[in-house]
């Protein structure tokens, strides 16, 4: 008589292969991650570009920031961030936005864009990989890298609104 091999067992096997294989395929390298950095780097820089000067600090909303102060918010949360939880040292550069251009502010947001790459690029994997407080979470390095680059989705989103609301037809959204 053949013995037969219960299924369940091969089955629940099989499910936790999977659900293993899915966590690390989803998973992005350091290389696709600095890829995507570049272009949200670039894209926040064309979106910025796109506005004409007059529209510069349109607000959607008394209580809202205005367009240039959703770019400028971008770089600063870079190199705050940067600073404050990826080990970043003084970046060497500031810019009163009060009086900045827009040339000034493509340039100070393209410097803190760069910082933050330099500073991304200086963590050893033990420094990224370790878990630290930040903003009430215990979180690793790991996700503050991925948390820029959701904030500056999340702005530059805003501030693609902002080009719409005043006739601008914004850049081309670039994946990869």
């Amino acid at each position: 008589m053949q013995k037969s091999t219960p299924i369940i067992p091969k089955f629940l096997l099989s499910a936790i292969f999977m659900m293993v294989a899915s966590v690390v395929s989803a998973q992005t390298t350091k290389e696709e991650f600095f890829s995507k950095w570049v272009n949200s780097k670039q894209f926040t820089l064309d979106v910025l570009d796109k506005m004409p000067d007059s529209g510069m600090d349109y607000k959607t909303d008394p209580g809202a920031m205005s367009f240039k102060e959703q770019i400028h918010h971008i770089g600063n949360a870079i190199v705050g961030i940067s600073q404050g939880f990826l080990k970043g040292g003084d970046p060497g550069f500031t810019i009163d936005l009060a009086t900045a251009s827009k040339a000034d502010l493509a340039d100070y947001v393209a410097k803190c864009y760069d910082y933050g790459t330099s500073t991304m690029k200086a963590l050893s994997e033990a420094d990224a990989a370790e878990t630290i407080e930040v903003f009430g979470n215990n979180v690793t390095r790991r996700q503050v890298m991925a948390l820029l680059i959701d904030h500056s989705t999340h702005h530059r989103g805003s501030a693609i609104a902002y080009l719409r609301v005043q006739g601008v037809e914004p850049p081309a959204f670039v994946g990869f």
